[in-house]
């Protein structure tokens, strides 16, 4: 027979394990409870977007260099038998540079000298006929076709004395030209080919570069080189020597971007100042008017979404945070321009951007929230 107190000693180790299952149960809801709030407030560091700039600052460097530089070769051809100059020496107008074998011009020279000795003895013989024929014309000695046929001998044998005279003073020159000598003043800077070599009618066998204007050449990027134009002001400094501080100007800015880098080359004219040597590495920047107002982010700032660059942005008041789609312009030394997508006073998240979802929670610092309250 089925009683109420067997009823009642079957159901007491159930209800005992009912209520112990309802004890874990709120306990673990107490935890999670607690997790999620933890985890729900993230202390963050923010940016304030400061006022949008309207200029940008344009940064390269390269070397300073000759404004002239003079790559001087032999006018013939020959073997080198001495080089007089080495790299940094000074040079003057007329200097000696270096000298090829000149023998077989000499010979040359030897052989026009004869030619032109048998072109004039044969002027001497021709105008001796000529006169003769015109004493043998006025007694009616000979006809008129003799006379006009001496005197055309004695034309032709006066234009080969005259093409043996250029012939010699080109084998002169070609001598002279063994020797290889500077045009103008200037600093050697390079030696192309030395003692012993065997060089072409104008290889390059030493460069000079001329005193005078010094330059700096810079290579920009075809997305920038509108930005620059011949007269543009700049300023130089220079990486070895902070205390110089030279107002540059744009001289040439090329047509056409160099092949193999696919940037062109710009010269920048500098003023004259006996502390810039050639070789110095030298900084040029240039302020250009932007004609989109970006402001800048630090680069730990920025983000990446469904591959789109964002940052998160919190909402003041409601202290959550919140993605935004920006436009990177380009990135600088001190991080990031960005062209759309921010307004000056937003509070952007500086760092962990990681650990940022949408609508998180977050504590500002306390100075920001203090300012915030007040």
């Amino acid at each position: 027979m089925f009683s109420f107190q067997t009823f009642k000693a079957k159901v007491r180790p159930f209800a005992r394990m009912s209520a112990v299952v309802a004890i874990g149960v709120a306990v673990t809801a107490c935890s999670e409870a607690k997790t999620e709030t933890v985890a729900a407030t993230r202390p963050v560091k923010v940016v304030e977007i400061a006022k949008t700039s309207t200029t940008r600052e344009l940064d390269y460097s390269g070397a300073v260099r000759a404004r002239t530089e003079m790559n001087l070769g032999f006018r013939v051809a020959g073997k080198i038998t001495e080089r007089v100059v080495n790299i940094g020496d000074k040079v003057s107008p007329g200097d000696l540079l270096a000298r090829i074998d000149p023998t077989d011009y000499q010979l040359a020279v030897t052989g026009a000298e004869a030619s032109l000795a048998a072109a004039e003895q044969q002027v001497e013989t021709a105008l001796l006929a000529d006169q003769r024929a015109e004493q043998l014309f006025a007694k009616k000695f000979a006809s008129e076709a003799q006379r006009e046929q001496a005197a055309l001998a004695y034309k032709q044998a006066a234009s080969q004395r005259d093409a043996a005279l250029s012939s010699l003073k080109q084998a002169e020159n070609q001598v002279a030209y063994a020797e290889l000598r500077s045009d103008q003043s200037g600093i050697v800077t390079a030696i192309n080919a030395d003692t012993g070599q065997v060089v072409g009618a104008g290889t390059p066998v030493v460069s000079v570069a001329v005193d005078g204007e010094k330059e700096v050449q810079i290579a920009v990027p075809e997305l920038e080189i509108t930005q620059f134009a011949p007269g543009q002001p700049v300023t130089v400094t220079f990486w070895s020597y902070d205390q110089i501080l030279l107002d540059g100007k744009v001289r040439e800015v090329a047509g056409s971007a160099d092949p193999q880098s696919r940037t062109f080359s710009v010269r920048i004219s500098l003023p004259d100042d006996a502390r810039v040597l050639l070789g110095m590495t030298a900084r040029i920047a240039a302020s250009i008017d932007s004609k989109q107002q970006m402001v800048s982010i630090p680069l730990s700032a920025l983000a990446r979404q469904e591959g789109k660059n964002i940052v998160w942005v919190v909402k003041e008041g409601a202290d959550t945070v919140h993605a935004r789609g920006i436009k990177v312009a380009e990135f600088v030394a001190d991080g990031v321009q960005v062209a759309e997508g921010l307004q000056p006073g937003d509070l952007v998240v500086a760092a962990g951007t990681q650990f940022m979802t949408e609508n998180l929670k977050v504590k500002l610092p306390e100075q920001r929230a203090a300012n915030a309250t007040n």
